[in-house]
């Protein structure tokens, strides 16, 4: 099967999401992006979605919530959290709860990437290494 992955996007800041969504479908994936986590829930997406690219804080449901909620539900999406402000414990608890990376805002294309692929089981030339993901450089 050749189906295109959906990369769905939860992110507030609106540049952001437009951002993230350019590059995604830049390098060939199809993208969904929301503006908050429950817009994501409520969204005909959230089957499809192969992978999730999520901010920490937002208003309303923040990313963690959403995380736990998720689990709740027993949907396995992998996460991927992007935050420019990161709360005491956010990054050990995400991963600890399953998330894929855990990247500070500003962080390298590649490193998301690199997540990304990791996610999907997809080995890119280049993609970066499991160590790189949990942080940026």
């Amino acid at each position: 099967m050749s189906e295109i992955s959906l990369i769905s996007i939860v992110d507030d800041d609106k540049s952001v999401g437009e951002a993230l969504q350019s590059l995604m479908k830049s390098v060939g994936f199809r993208t969904a992006v929301f503006a908050s986590a429950e817009g994501f829930l409520n969204s005909g997406d959230l089957n499809e979605t192969a992978c999730l690219i999520l901010d920490v804080r937002m208003p309303g449901m923040s990313g963690l919530e959403l995380q736990a909620e998720l689990a709740a539900s027993n949907r396995r999406i992998p996460i991927i959290f992007v935050s420019a402000h990161t709360p005491e414990g956010a990054r050990a608890r995400a991963l600890a709860a399953g998330a894929v990376a855990f990247l500070l805002k500003p962080f390298s294309e590649d490193a998301l990437l690199g997540a990304v692929n990791s996610s999907l089981g997809i080995h890119r030339s280049g993609a970066s290494d499991r160590h790189d993901l949990d942080h940026s450089t």
